[in-house]
């Protein structure tokens, strides 16, 4: 085996060889192509200056004595006086003493009409110049381009005029050639068929000449990625080798960092590669002892996890052993998203393309992919689970292109809607009785809400408060995962003074808002609202079973009041009166206007909280006024803890560390001076991350919003389209249902499989990089590039 010094000096001995040759091979082309392209200029000229005299000449002179006669004057008389007059005329001495002499040539096409100008100028007219082209263009030897040629004729009277006439033929770059007496015609003839032969052999030539130098270059090309990538390598080396430094006993010394699974692969490749050296000098492998500089880091990903990591890496590389985002993101990115697209037939469509995907996977790692289609090929798995979740949430919100589904059968029935009889504003009622389990759809949504009136007002609220929901879990989750990064890093300032702080704050506010929703939506406030309603004693609505409330141990009986009121009873035996307000007429006692027997409003619910403290106008739960100051009082004492408590005890360790080390009273004051820059730093830092948590926690909450918006805007968008391209052709006739399906697919792919999907794509990737990974994201580590030859012949070959 060659070292590396070794194979790059025999490499650069053959590569030499092969330039000399190609060298050589060039110039003699470029020699070659010269002397073939005069062959056919002059070729081309002795044809067109024949052809020229055969026929344009004798028309010409015809011309004359027809015109003009010998009486005629002018330069044209002259010359055709000269040229065409018979010598054994009468005045045959005076017409030898006329015959104009001429200069055939080449001169490129586009250069045509200044070398005319230019003749013209030169001889103030006194020449006759005629061109003809070059049919097939002529190959330049040192460019190679092919360029359009014509041939010129000049005749002229004077040998001042002939003067010009040849430099102006070398300013243009235009090739003379001599002629024989063009009315010798054998000479003509023979000097044609002469450079007609030497022009094949020129060419036969010049092609064994090109056959050579192509299958040379054939030959480089094919060795030319294998010297590429040894040059690539050996370049590697050389520049990883600088990087050590001298060590005893003239041994060199480097460090770096080893994936700790690999440290017993990296002893065995050392071995064997000294090994192989025939050296004395041993090698040693061995752990740098600490205090070591940050790690770099490294996670071990596979094709599923692989595009989840790169989604984390873009925003930023984790800290070593911090918390990696990436393996949340792997379940809850495509997640979101579903949730945003939630439709059964849109989502089906992204799935189906995923699955596309990942049946030519084979195939797309071994071609060579557009950078779009590298992406794609990258998050193949990712698109299969966004369709996947797609499809799981429309299911869900039981929609299909905005139609819902009766895959269970509708737990709703409108009067009169079998025989197509139903009246605008009737009324819904249920198939069984309220709460029951044959009263609930068995998965997701009923399928009557998307034909009711207030199918957007039900699915807003339904929405809204899932997003609310979904967010707040997931902005928790990213504080709790701060919290167990700072166990891990034995951080115990940050775990006692920020983690719990915020987790606080969080709780008392934000999750009891889920707990708040759950409330809502678990309480019978049928059962609840009938119990503060006035009814007439055995009569309609008497005794209904809606009717659930326990009252001293017994739950759902009808208690008959004693008729001191109005007449009217509650269920529970409370005398209605005119004067009877909900709080009087609920019996649970909870406060407030509503006392517990009136539905509330969350929002206002949760806003009266900070405003209103201590007032809940519709409380839930008995109690639920004070449990809120409480939890209010929690929150509230959260922030200065949060904003104080670090930056104070981090002050009192640095003032110790400070004072042990101070000698004395001028390093002393050094040392209270940079103490005190140094605790206005703390503050300022932890006061930006204070506000950014109390504040950031308001409005990511909010930003989570856009979980409901965007998935009202594709279910309505998809309802348009249904409705004004489809329902509204479908009555007119087959041609114009024919058009409107048309325009309802192009629309449906160009807006909801494509930019759709783009916007949801994005706004899921927002929420995790912003709303999620802040809450414990440091995103400051470094990457770890291990040495690789195969990723250095990949960046080269970029």
């Amino acid at each position: 085996d060659q070292t590396g010094a070794q194979l790059l000096e025999s490499l650069e001995t053959e590569l030499e060889g092969y330039e000399n040759q190609l060298k050589e091979l060039n110039s003699y082309s470029e020699k070659l192509t010269t002397e073939y392209n005069e062959k056919v200029e002059l070729q081309e000229v002795l044809e067109k200056a024949r052809r020229f005299f055969m026929t344009d000449a004798p028309r010409l002179a015809v011309s004359e004595m027809t015109t003009g006669g010998p009486e005629s004057s002018g330069a044209g008389d002259d010359k055709a006086e000269g040229l065409l007059g018979p010598e054994d005329a009468p005045g045959a001495a005076r017409d030898m003493d006329m015959r104009f002499s001429s200069i055939t040539g080449v001169v490129a096409t586009e250069e045509k009409a200044r070398f005319e100008r230019m003749i013209f100028r030169a001889t103030r007219g006194n020449c006759y110049v005629r061109f003809a082209p070059i049919k097939q263009p002529i190959t330049d030897p040192s460019s190679g381009e092919l360029i359009g040629k014509c041939v010129f004729i000049v005749f002229y009277k004077s040998v001042s005029i002939e003067t010009k006439l040849k430099k102006i033929c070398d300013a243009f770059d235009a090739h003379r050639y001599s002629l024989p007496d063009m009315d010798d015609a054998p000479a003509v003839d023979r000097m044609l068929t002469e450079n007609a032969q030497e022009l094949v052999d020129s060419r036969t030539v010049l092609l064994k000449n090109q056959d050579t130098r192509f299958r040379l270059c054939q030959m480089l090309a094919r060795h030319t990625e294998r010297w590429t990538w040894i040059v690539v390598r050996e370049k590697a080396i050389y520049h990883s080798l600088n990087m050590f430094k001298a060590d005893v006993s003239g041994m060199l010394r480097g460090e770096g960092w080893v994936v700790s699974e690999s440290a017993a692969d990296v002893r065995e490749a050392i071995t064997r590669a000294h090994s192989s050296m025939d050296s004395n000098m041993p090698s040693h492998i061995e752990q740098v002892p600490k205090p070591w500089p940050t790690p770099p880091t490294h996670f071990t990903t596979n094709k599923f996890t692989y595009g989840y990591q790169e989604f984390v890496n873009t925003y930023g590389i984790p800290r070593y052993r911090e918390a990696n985002p990436a393996l949340f993101t792997a379940a809850t990115f495509p997640f979101l998203f579903g949730v945003m697209y939630g439709d059964i037939g849109h989502g089906l469509f992204l799935f189906c393309a995923g699955l596309y995907l990942l049946w030519n996977e084979k195939a797309n790692d071994k071609a060579k992919l557009g950078e779009m289609a590298a992406g794609l090929h990258a998050g193949r798995y990712m698109i299969a689970m966004m369709g996947f979740f797609a499809v799981y949430a429309g299911f869900i919100y039981n929609d299909m292109f905005s139609l819902g589904l009766n895959l269970f059968g509708s737990r709703w029935v409108f009067d009169g809607q079998y025989n197509g009889e139903v009246e605008e504003g009737a009324v819904a009622v249920q198939t069984a009785e309220y709460g029951s389990a044959e009263s609930v759809y068995p998965f997701g949504l009923d399928p009557m809400w998307h034909v009711t009136s207030n199918e957007l007002l039900f699915f807003n609220s339904f929405k809204m408060k899932l997003s609310v929901i979904f967010g707040i879990v997931q902005m928790f989750a990213g504080t709790c995962l701060k919290g167990l990064n700072a166990i891990y890093f034995k951080q115990k300032l940050d775990f006692l003074f920020e983690f719990l702080p915020m987790v606080a704050f969080a709780t008392s506010l934000f999750v009891y808002m889920i707990v708040l929703i759950f409330m809502k939506w678990s309480i019978n406030w049928n059962s609840r609202m009938l119990s503060a309603t006035c009814l007439e004693p055995n009569g309609d609505g008497w005794g209904s079973e809606d009717y659930k409330e326990c009252i001293d141990g017994q739950c759902g009986v009808w208690t008959q009041c004693a008729g001191q009121g109005n007449g009217l009873c509650t269920p529970w035996g409370y005398d209605c009166t005119d004067q009877s307000t909900t709080a009087d007429k609920c019996p649970l006692n909870f406060g407030g206007s509503g006392d517990g027997c009136q539905p509330p409003n969350l929002i206002t619910t949760l806003i009266n909280i900070a405003l209103q403290p201590g007032n809940v106008d519709e409380p839930i739960y008995y109690g639920q006024a004070g449990i809120q100051n409480i939890l209010l009082l929690i929150a509230f004492a959260s922030v200065p803890i949060l904003l104080l408590a670090k930056p104070y005890f981090l002050s009192k360790q640095h003032e110790n560390t400070v004072h042990h080390h101070a000698h004395d009273d001028e390093e002393h004051g050094e040392a209270e001076e940079d103490d005190e820059h140094g605790f206005g730093e703390i503050i300022i830092h932890q006061a930006i991350e204070t506000i950014e948590f109390v504040l950031g926690m308001v409005s990511n909450t909010a930003s989570y919003l856009r979980l409901w918006a965007l998935s009202l805007a594709h279910s309505e968008l998809a309802t348009v389209f249904w409705e004004k391209a489809m329902i509204s052709t479908l009555n007119i006739n087959w041609f114009a249902a024919f058009i409107g399906y048309g325009i309802f697919a192009g629309v449906t792919f160009g807006v909801l499989l494509m930019m759709d999907v783009l916007e949801c794509f994005l706004h899921a990737l927002r929420l995790h990089w912003v709303e999620f990974q802040n809450k414990f994201f440091a995103a400051d580590g470094v990457r770890f590039a291990p040495y690789s030859f195969k990723q250095i012949i990949d960046d080269a070959s970029a």
